[in-house]
């Protein structure tokens, strides 16, 4: 692309040099947009600055400060920023180089315009741009951004499309002018240097080197070319070789045509034999069509019995409908009455029960009038026989039922204690089985998972992939492996699979702890191949996949001991074994497992993770599962986690055999608690009679208690009313309360009878419901008996239904399997004959017509088999004569054939080859004449641009330049040898008329090139002061009216150069001793 430009500035450089016309030039007059300007370049750690940040005007920017201070180290930035690499810039040979002494990287942040017509991409980069490049010991990167900050690309290739917009082409000495090129071509007064510079400013060398290039590809492409045709002189021969065999060959074409009449009888011969096989075919075919009227005639005849019976029994089935309806009917009623006489029986069962009550009441207060009136009756005696002796005896009965009630009493608490204490016994039993079968659930639940973790592990010993995903991570490699065409770089993961440990499996648990998911993760290079990874990751069904973005392309970390922890016990990257360096990187960067340390157990872990105050310590992993951690002056620990399989062990036996063990030792546990549920069982069984004993035990004590009480009562009550009141008055009061009493008997007797009226009428009630049911029953009875009757008509029509059906299925069977398809068979034999007998027509067709051979005579009869053995004879006859030969003569014509079209399509080939190869050859001269003339063009433009310089100072000059001899001339002729016809050469001049005229020839190249940009570095270095200050105005002069952007460097004083609003001055601070 830039030799395009070159020759573009070259016949544009050649137009403008025609017509003299200066105003064309579009950097003649003041540019109309600064695209590409440099607005500010900031140094972080690069070269000698630690943090240098430098604005530049859009025009002309001039650096000066002390030797060391520096100013080259921008220029050398900007190269860096532009993608050259370090052996380019001279001043270093790795870019970890520019790293300033003692860091560890290097920022180099580039602010550009992008305004105007010319702008790079502004709809995404904006008005400014930014190039931001990043330097490391190990590597470096380069960040696109827009005018807001934001990273637009990281890829070489945008910034590479960046450099060629702007045509900012940084080893260009008239774009950027180092102090090793200004020394190189300035300031010397080699010719060969002066060539190079205007051979490399003007582009001319790498559209020489780009054709030279070329030039040599053709012409090795005509030697292979030459070569491959030197190849097709052996087929020629045989070709040759060949023809000399095939008319030797040509006197058994005699033997050949009768051999060719023999085989056209014969492909004959099988059409005539097909007609022959056709005949008898059909003579079958009118026999087999004969069965199937008689066949036919019998299914029709069970098919009329199939549609009789179905007939009725669609009738049947009406009718049974009908009774089916009626039958529901009369089993709802049914229901309904069953329903109605279990209400009105549980009603009646009310009402008894309620008139039981109630007569219970009237009979107890009739107990209670009897016992007043006995009472009465008792005063009344004692009245009469009021005698020391009865008294005593009354005394003597209190007693005994005192005695007896307390003797209740305490066998009723010694058998409500022990029945408490069987209770409790038994509640205990029940806690106890509840409890143990808790434990059984616990311990099979136990078991299953332990036997589950067995499965896995033998999957797992299978395939060491599943342990990372199971099923899932299988169903995605698949994926992986269908799209793998998709991805840039083929996805790592799982990130187990590529991980082992170094030192067997002592430290497996903990590191899988620390480690934890990261295990299942997979690591992609990009965003667009984790895209991609997500689809597969959907297809297999993998929703919660963890994916980690990590550069390929990065070496393998190396940690500096003094940044991990200093301590004898192992940190979790010593431990781990890993052929992908990607892995390991990843486990740094995301985990940082180099900082974080493995103990044996707690104690050892919490003297490492707080005692011992180690720097760079991240975590404390125990064998035992704690977590350790200091975060300031907080210190954590955490416990261990439920137990989990180490996925990381090399080998898996070990952990199924403890898990076998361990199974096993569960199966063991749970017999033995269901031994003790069944013997607590068979304890609760036993208790339970025993309760039940004690209870109706406690109920009938509790009776005689309630008995004895209410004696004792009734004693007490006589004694009482005989000591505290008069006799007249207590038989008054039991008078009056037994009158009470009877007066409640008559009223609860009233209601009793009312009661006893309604239940009556209950009983009434039930049993006409109940005689009703009965009576429905009965007639309800000769309903069912007709259902019934009319379900066993309709299954005997179903059986002579079902027998007719398969009556006529086996007749139709018989046609189906037999008739039919022997006749299908047959008919597919005819069509097949036909077939073969159309397809030996049109094979025979082919080898020769019908007519020919009907031309011979009538057929004789001959058949296939004949005609082969006359072709077989007559074969080897032809193989007797051509035995001479080791091929026959169509194997010969073929061969022959087939090297012609062979060595007719490689001569095709190789010609098409020589005409592309002489259309390049053409364009390749056509090219170095267009070249030879820009060269030429290019020396006019350089002198007349050259004197154009010089003659502002009145001056005159002229530029040999050979391109044979690669040299480059100056040679000036000054104001004061007008009168002379001699030039001088620059080497006869003083110090400034040489550095004016080499000022000249720089200022000319510029002319003839194009670039935003232009720097020159300590391009005055070897000057006195008129030089400097003349070639100061003169670069000022014309820098502002070229347009670019132009930067100055060096270290001389500037207070000469004058002052503009176009000028920008900067002094470099001074360097530190």
């Amino acid at each position: 692309m830039n030799s395009l430009k070159s020759q573009e500035t070259l016949e544009k450089a050649i137009t403008m040099d025609k017509h003299g016309d200066r105003e064309s030039n579009p950097f003649s007059n003041q540019r109309s947009s600064s695209s590409g300007a440099i607005l500010k370049i900031r140094l972080e750690n690069f070269m000698c600055h630690s943090n240098l940040e430098i604005e530049f005007g859009e025009w002309v920017n001039f650096i000066t400060g002390q030797n060391g201070s520096g100013k080259s180290a921008i220029l050398t930035a900007l190269c860096v920023a532009f993608g050259c690499r370090a052996k380019g810039t001279q001043r270093a040979s790795t870019l970890k180089d520019f790293i300033k002494t003692g860091c560890s990287n290097a920022l180099v942040h580039v602010q550009m315009n992008n305004e105007g017509v010319d702008a790079f991409k502004p709809h995404i980069y904006g008005d400014t741009l930014v190039i931001e490049r990043r330097i490391s010991l190990s590597t470096s990167s380069t960040l696109l951004k827009d005018s807001q900050g934001r990273k637009i690309s990281n890829r070489k290739e945008e910034l590479r499309e960046l450099v060629e917009h702007y045509n900012i082409d940084v080893e260009n000495p008239c774009v950027i002018m180092s102090q090793d090129k200004s020394r190189e071509f300035l300031h010397s007064g080699n010719d060969k240097d002066k060539f190079k510079f205007f051979y490399k400013a003007t582009l001319l060398q790498q559209v020489d080197d780009l054709l030279l290039g070329v030039d040599t590809n053709l012409k090795a492409a005509s030697a292979l070319l030459d070569e491959l045709v030197e190849t097709i002189q052996p087929i020629e021969k045989e070709i040759s070789e060949l023809l000399g065999k095939i008319k030797t060959m040509e006197k058994f074409e005699e033997i050949y045509q009768q051999l060719l009449l023999l085989k056209k009888k014969l492909a004959w011969s099988w059409v005539y034999d097909v007609d022959r096989e056709l005949k008898e075919q059909s003579d079958k075919l009118i026999k087999l069509r004969e069965r199937v009227p008689t066949c036919q005639d019998r299914i029709d005849q069970k098919l009329g019995e199939v549609e009789s019976l179905r007939e009725k029994l669609n009738n049947k089935k009406a009718q049974v409908t009908c009774l089916m309806d009626e039958s529901t009917a009369v089993k709802r009623e049914i229901e309904c009455l069953r329903q109605s006489v279990k209400t009105a029986t549980r009603e009646k069962i009310a009402l008894e029960e309620d008139h039981r009550h109630k007569c219970n009441n009237i009979q107890r207060i009739k107990d209670r009038v009897m016992r007043l009136e006995r009472q009465i009756k008792d005063i009344d005696e004692m009245t009469i026989r009021s005698t020391q002796a009865e008294q005593s005896e009354i005394e003597e009965n209190l007693s005994q039922l005192k005695l007896e009630a307390e003797k209740v009493k305490a066998s009723l608490s010694s058998l409500k204690e022990e029945e408490k204490m069987v209770t409790e016994k038994a509640s205990a039993v029940g806690k106890e089985i509840a409890h143990i079968e808790d434990k059984i659930r616990e311990r099979e639940k136990k078991q299953r998972d332990i036997n589950t973790h067995i499965n896995d592990l033998k999957k797992h010993q299978t395939n060491k992939v599943t342990a990372f995903g199971g099923d899932r991570v299988i169903s995605l490699l698949r994926a992986i492996e269908r799209h793998h065409r998709r991805f840039k770089m083929p996805p790592i993961g799982p990130v187990g699979a590529h991980v082992t440990l170094a030192n067997g499996n002592k430290w497996a648990s903990a590191v899988e702890q620390a480690l934890g998911n990261l295990l299942n993760a997979f690591i992609v290079t990009n965003h667009e191949d984790l895209i991609t990874l997500r689809g597969c990751g959907k297809e297999a069904n993998y929703n919660n996949l963890k994916i980690i973005i990590y550069d390929f392309s990065r070496p393998r970390l190396i940690i500096p001991r003094h940044m991990v922890p200093q301590t004898e016990h192992p940190t979790i990257l010593s431990v781990l074994h890993s052929e992908n360096h990607t892995v390991l990187n990843v486990l740094v960067d995301v985990m940082g497992v180099e900082r974080q340390v493995l103990a044996e157990n707690y104690e050892v872990g919490k003297t490492v993770a707080f005692e011992r105050r180690l720097a760079h310590l991240k975590d404390v992993f125990t064998i035992d599962g704690y977590r350790m951690f200091s975060r300031g002056p907080v210190q954590t620990t955490l416990p261990p986690r439920a137990r989990r399989l180490t996925r990381l062990c090399a080998s898996f036996d070990d952990q199924i055999k403890d898990l076998e063990v361990e199974a096993s030792n569960e199966q063991s546990e749970i017999q033995e608690r269901r031994i003790q549920k069944r013997d607590a069982e068979v304890n609760l069984e036993g208790l339970e009679p025993q309760m039940r004993r004690l209870k109706r035990q406690c109920t009938q004590l509790e009776k005689d208690l309630t008995r004895k009480e209410l004696e004792l009562q009734d004693l007490e009550n006589s004694i009482a009313a005989e000591t505290k009141a008069s006799p007249t008055s207590s038989v008054d009061e039991l008078r009056l309360e037994i009158m009470n009493s009877r007066g409640e008997i008559e009223e609860k007797e009233s209601l009793l009878e009312k009661l006893q009226d309604c239940l009556t009428e209950a009983e009434l009630k039930a049993y006409e419901l109940r005689t009703a049911y009965e009576n429905f029953i009965e007639s309800a009875k000769s309903k069912v008996d007709v259902f019934e009757e009319a379900e066993n008509e309709l299954k005997a029509i179903e059986k002579g239904l079902q027998s007719a059906e398969t009556e006529k299925n086996h007749y139709e069977d018989v046609m189906k399997d037999k008739v039919l398809p022997d006749i299908k068979v047959a008919e597919a034999k005819y069509k097949e004959l036909e077939a073969k007998r159309q397809e030996s027509n049109e094979k025979a067709s082919i080898i020769c017509p019908e007519s020919e051979i009907t031309s011979l005579g009538p057929w004789d009869g001959s058949t296939p088999i004949q005609l082969s053995a006359q072709i077989n004879k007559i074969n080897h006859r032809l193989k007797r004569e051509s035995d001479k030969y080791s091929e026959s003569i169509d194997d010969l014509r073929i061969t022959l054939e087939e090297k012609e079209n062979k060595i007719g399509r490689k001569r095709k080939t190789y010609q098409s080859f020589r005409e592309k190869l002489k259309v390049c050859k053409d364009a390749v001269d056509s090219r170095w004449k267009k070249l030879q003339g820009n060269k030429y063009a290019a020396t006019r433009i350089l002198t007349w641009r050259f004197n154009s310089h010089l003659g502002k100072k009145g001056i005159s000059g002229r530029i040999k330049v050979s391109y044979e001899d690669k040299t480059l001339s100056i040679e000036v002729k000054m104001p004061q040898d007008a009168t002379s016809s001699g030039v001088r050469d620059t080497r006869g001049l003083s110090g400034g008329e040489r550095s004016f005229s080499t000022l000249g020839f720089t200022l000319a190249l510029h002319d003839m090139t194009e670039a935003p940009i232009r720097a020159m570095d300590e391009f005055d270095v070897f000057m006195d002061a008129v030089s400097r200050k003349i070639s100061l105005d003169t670069l000022v002069d014309f820098a502002l009216e070229k347009g670019s952007q132009w930067m100055f460097i060096t270290p001389h004083d500037i207070s000469m150069v004058k002052s503009h609003e176009r000028i920008k001055k900067q002094q470099m601070a001074a360097p530190r001793s």
